[in-house]
């Protein structure tokens, strides 16, 4: 690894802090940046995802696409995690920290919506930085994008029905539009892309591929650092303001993505899976789609409830801790030999 890799926990540390900083002294310009959405997807995160996506995508051989229903178990072992396992504990902790453990800090009515907020995260698994996450551990492109592919046809169906359970709501409206166009703009519009460009490559050599997955990676992990930036920015006045809030949510948020890692890392090991399958097999189970997540929860609950707030927590927990666990993954590599 380069420099700039080696070093990555620091550069998403000071990421952290210039995102705070810069949304705390020009609310203005990043408030009419984050208004700079449709469907609840913000587009100038979307196209930096896109930019961390589209390389990750040049390296999927559709040839070996069929090869993926041979092994069977990192894809079953996403499936288990996701919607048989993940969604309860989430239900569960919430329940634990904030009817009980942090009961005397919070008024029963915003604990209620915090809860809410952190089931609607637990329910709906991860679409787009997961092919980082599988990219930063050397994962099988073509393995991930079949896990997430799968994934998301199953949250059309199961996402309302579950979180109406763990809610007690029989109404979810499902904003379909923002789950629509998130799997077109994190899936579809880059996997095509990456098609059209390794098919345009390979008429010179394999090489050809494999000198640009090269040349983009720098803008991959560039992508990844602004998005941090910005995500940060959006919410600092939310942090700032209110930031014993955060660190209560933020606990069992913290208990549940190390817990279901864990889980998951530990059945990927008895399943013998190689680890450029449990790795992102793992991440999938770990990550949030958190635009259904922050979507839904102003639908139900309104722009400024507590539900609302978990959903954002979420989202400014997710990138690093994901990092310390790409981190955690590389380093046990050998586990799996």
């Amino acid at each position: 690894m380069g420099m700039f890799e080696r070093y990555l926990s620091l550069w998403v540390a000071l990421c952290i802090v210039v995102g705070v900083a810069a949304g705390k002294l020009a609310p203005d310009v990043f408030a009419a940046v984050s208004q700079f959405e449709v469907a609840h997807v913000n587009l100038v995160v979307a196209v930096l995802i896109w930019l961390m996506i589209y390389p990750i995508m040049i390296q999927v051989d559709f040839a070996a696409l069929k090869d993926v229903g041979k092994k069977p178990k990192g894809l079953v072992l996403t499936l288990v995690i996701n919607w048989l396992i993940k969604p309860f504990t989430m239900a569960l902790l919430g329940w634990l920290f904030f009817k009980g453990l942090f009961a005397e800090w919070v008024d029963p009515q915003t604990a209620n919506e915090y809860i809410a907020g952190m089931i609607l995260l637990g329910v709906a698994p991860c679409t787009a930085m997961v092919f980082v996450w599988s990219h930063l551990t050397r994962g099988d492109a073509n393995y991930t994008l079949v896990q997430v592919s799968v994934n998301d046809v199953i949250m059309i169906f199961a996402f309302a029905p579950l979180a109406g359970l763990l809610l007690g709501v029989s109404d979810i409206a499902v904003p379909w539009d923002t789950l629509l166009l998130s799997v077109v703009l994190y899936v579809i519009l880059p996997l095509v892309a990456g098609l059209i460009t390794r098919r345009e490559l390979l008429k010179r050599d394999e090489q050809a591929v494999t000198s640009l997955v090269n040349k983009l990676k720098p803008l991959s992990i560039l992508g990844l650092l602004a998005t941090l930036i910005l995500l940060f920015s959006f919410q600092a006045t939310s942090i700032l303001e209110k930031p014993q809030s955060i660190v209560l949510i933020a606990i069992p948020l913290l208990i549940q993505t190390y817990g279901i890692f864990a889980i998951a890392y530990f059945l990927a090991k008895r399943l013998r899976l190689p680890h450029n399958v449990a790795a992102p097999a793992c991440m999938i189970g770990t990550s949030n789609f958190f635009e259904l997540a922050v979507a839904v929860a102003i639908s139900l609950f309104g722009l400024h409830s507590g539900a609302a707030l978990a959903t954002v927590v979420g989202v400014l927990v997710e990138v690093p801790v994901m990092l310390s666990l790409v981190w955690f993954a590389n380093r046990t590599r050998h586990w799996f030999d």
